[in-house]
């Protein structure tokens, strides 16, 4: 193997060494705990309004709304508002079994 082979073999490596530091680094968290969670029942919330609005104007007849999309989307908002009941319980579990912890 020539010199210019294993020069080549060895940036490839570096680079892939970079590429793999870059997705092994944290994401930044931006905003409180608090702003967080706020973001996230909003979120819930809109799928909720969506589907909503979409079973709406399938009930109303309204063009390009199609049964199987209004069911999905039914079904994603449920699926979410559970979610965030199972995230609100761990929550609530976390805080009293910290505040029955003895100090």
């Amino acid at each position: 193997m020539s010199i210019s082979a294993i020069e080549g073999v060895l940036q490839q490596m570096q680079a892939q060494a970079l590429q793999a530091a870059n997705i092994a680094k944290p994401i930044p968290v931006q905003g409180s705990f608090a702003s967080q969670l706020t973001t996230a029942v909003e979120k819930i919330n809109q799928t909720r309004l969506r589907a909503a609005k979409q079973a709406q104007d399938f009930t109303l007849g309204v063009p390009g709304v199609e049964l199987n999309d209004v069911m999905v989307n039914i079904q994603k908002s449920s699926i979410s508002l559970q979610m965030g009941i199972q995230v609100r319980n761990k929550l609530a579990s976390a805080y009293h079994e910290v505040m029955n912890m003895q100090v």
